[in-house]
């Protein structure tokens, strides 16, 4: 089912009281009346500079006549819009970033992850509408050459290579990949997201019974061990509170793909190219591995001891936008809380940020949540990285739909050139060495 469709036709509002509600307008109507193409409309939908609501029997969306006029008015008041060539200044309506808090589309994320799901949340962050029990299905085709393609990698392969591998074999096997249109853009994300987790292999014995969820999905790609209801709330947790948050690197990197029109599938590859450098996703894995030797040693003091003596940061403290504890820290804590095998790594979690804070006022971060779950769970050091991978696709998707709105190619920066000052001469060959 599509998002907007510029082909249905005027619904009447329902009658309210005595009276009948104004007629609300299609997207292509909202369209002319504004002067810009659809794409545009659902851009000022993304940013929250419009509401829609569900057309009946869900043929696309309708607006608000009223409040589409308002728009065209301020939008008649301003200058030129601001994204021209060179210009690194995004306006975005997905995610802001307060010094204690976060939220998606002005929705504090840390509530929308306590009461809904991954699929849910993403579909909020593409669309602006929330879908209850939604569910992603991954096309056929995509799947089996992403399964197929993976499948072909060295057994020491990360996770990341895996799914950098599928998304590549998923593309090729989708011919309307090259549909940027709204509609187009969500159903491929729709597939996608499940393809890369079905490309995955599972730690334990692969189950091919239906799952609930994406988490439920998920979870056999990283634990050998069953999952319970409250392991799965975790993990799902996990997977709404890293959709998105802002313009991190990988996003950064994933909107210019966007910008030159590059398929979804491209845009994704960009983030995880970017996710590949251990400073962004993969600080979990170091995190991971340190609270796997404070549990084994017993306490904490050692374990900081050996970091600062090499040199070394503390992984899973601190964070440059907030001020105190990451915020998706502080809920995945409390839903770790109520799985009993994780008492004893989120003691040494408390140890780990107790010992640092001695020296330096550093609050947990949400790596460090992600290690209680991984050491806790036994799964694999990666895992956070992996949860990172398949939660951000979300997130890449949302700010490249943004971007595709945008003046194509806006960014371009210029360099600031520091070598030799021409005209220089012609380099001079070098001398064979004789005998070579």
């Amino acid at each position: 089912m599509t998002h907007d469709s510029a082909q249905g036709d005027r619904t009447q509002g329902a009658a309210a009281g005595s009276g009948t509600a104004a007629p609300r307008l299609t997207t292509a109507e909202v369209a002319e009346r504004l002067g810009v193409k659809p794409e545009t409309v659902y851009a000022y939908v993304s940013r929250g500079q419009l509401a829609s609501r569900r057309a009946p029997g869900g043929r696309g969306s309708t607006f608000d006549a009223a409040e589409v006029d308002a728009l065209a008015r301020r939008t008649a008041r301003r200058e030129p819009s601001p994204s021209a060539p060179g210009d690194l200044v995004f306006r975005t309506g997905i995610t802001l970033i307060t010094p204690d808090r976060y939220f998606f589309r002005g929705v504090d994320a840390t509530e929308i992850a306590r009461r809904h799901t991954y699929e849910e949340v993403a579909e909020w962050l593409w669309t602006g509408e929330l879908r209850p029990g939604i569910r992603f299905v991954a096309a056929p085709e995509p799947l089996a050459a992403a399964r197929r393609t993976a499948a072909t990698l060295p057994p020491h392969s990360s996770s990341t290579d895996r799914l950098r591998a599928a998304v590549a074999a998923a593309a090729s096997a989708d011919p309307l990949r090259f549909d940027l249109s709204p509609a187009g853009v969500l159903t491929s994300a729709r597939s996608l997201i499940p393809t890369l987790v079905g490309a995955l292999p599972a730690v334990g014995e692969p189950d091919d019974t239906e799952v609930a969820s994406l988490a439920a999905a998920l979870w056999p790609k990283l634990s050998a061990r069953p999952a319970d209801s409250a392991s799965l709330a975790v993990l799902d947790a996990a997977l709404v509170l890293l959709a998105d948050h802002d313009l991190a690197a990988s996003t950064l990197a994933a909107r210019v793909a966007a910008s030159t029109h590059a398929h979804p599938y491209a845009v994704v590859s960009a983030g995880l190219g970017v996710l590949e450098g251990p400073l962004h996703g993969a600080a979990s894995g170091q995190a991971h591995r340190m609270l796997r030797e404070v549990v084994d040693r017993g306490s904490a003091a050692p374990v900081v001891a050996d970091h600062l003596r090499t040199g070394r940061r503390v992984p899973g403290l601190g964070h440059r936008l907030y001020t105190g504890e990451d915020p998706r820290a502080g809920v995945l804590f409390a839903l770790l809380a109520e799985m009993p095998e994780a008492a004893p790594v989120i003691s040494a979690a408390r140890d780990v940020v107790a010992t640092t804070a001695r020296h330096s006022a550093l609050h947990a971060n949400v790596d460090l949540a992600l290690a209680v779950l991984s050491v806790a769970c036994g799964m694999p050091a990666e895992t956070g990285e992996t949860v990172f991978a398949v939660s951000r696709t979300a997130g890449w998707i949302a700010h490249a739909m943004e971007e595709y709105a945008e003046q194509p190619l806006r960014m371009r920066p210029s360099g600031q050139y520091t070598g030799p000052r021409p005209p220089q001469p012609l380099p001079a060959p070098e001398t064979p060495v004789p005998g070579t």
